[in-house]
């Protein structure tokens, strides 16, 4: 996990920086968001301009940047690891602080909306995550969620820094954080990936790839990345898109 977030995140920014500006987005959404299930956050959170958006986990600030885009909402960034602050600096320049996000530090209310993509899988304590979420967003606010929910056994010493919830699971520390659910959609069944999108994400990957594939830590991602995609792809593991309200 740390060299993914950490190591590969800055060699992911030095890549699409050199590619060009309209690679910085899809570079930065890699394993994070579609454009469909940005799309599907952004409608159904109601987002709109001027808003302030906490992205909990944000990774080097893709979804964040597209959501700036598609609706000028202000976003501020969360992230535990300081190679992907570095990064997220480097290509977007939106506000960013270092921290984990099962204690973020911002007062309650203080934001009108947050999300958190792909991050519950990574941490043991999802409720105090959630709890946070729920604590920093100010009432009647959306919260939004990309969740991998399994549906089985996950092979032994496999992804072991991931910790899948169940559907029941889920449902049960959503309730637990005093949340609700308002809407909930599988991202198997959005649209396809544009392929223009595709082609940038893919030009992206083989660059990384040339420049970096002999070291451990490029290898010890892809690994990563083919096994959560093997289990999506035999469905053991699900995408699920939640947004949530306070309870």
């Amino acid at each position: 996990m740390e060299a993914e977030f950490d190591t590969i995140a800055e060699w992911t920014a030095q890549a699409a920086a050199n590619l060009g500006p309209e690679f910085h987005v899809p570079a930065a959404c890699r394993g994070s968001g579609s454009p469909a299930a940005l799309d599907w956050l952004i409608d159904r959170m109601g987002l709109e301009p001027g808003q302030v958006l906490l992205d909990s986990g944000a990774g080097i600030g893709g979804p964040a940047a597209y959501a700036a885009r598609s609706r000028s909402i202000q976003p501020v960034l969360v992230e535990p690891e300081a190679g992907a602050c570095r990064a997220a600096r480097r290509l977007f320049d939106f506000p960013v602080v270092r921290a984990l996000g099962n204690a973020l530090p911002v007062a309650d209310s203080s934001f009108d909306a947050a999300w958190s993509l792909g991050v519950l899988c990574t941490t043991s304590d999802q409720l105090t995550l959630l709890m946070e979420l729920r604590r920093t967003v100010r009432f009647g606010g959306r919260i939004g969620l990309l969740a991998f929910v399994a549906h089985g056994a996950i092979p032994p010493g496999e992804l072991a820094d991931n910790h899948f919830p169940t559907t029941r699971r889920l449902v049960d520390l959503v309730r637990k954080a005093s949340l609700e659910v308002e809407q909930w959609h599988g991202t198997a069944d959005l649209p396809a990936i544009p392929a223009t999108w595709q082609e940038r994400e893919e030009a992206v990957t083989n660059t990384l790839a040339d420049r970096h594939g002999h070291t451990r830590a490029w290898q010890l991602a892809e690994h990563q990345s083919g096994k959560i995609g093997q289990l999506l792809e035999n469905e053991t593991l699900t995408g699920e898109l939640l947004v949530l309200r306070h309870g």
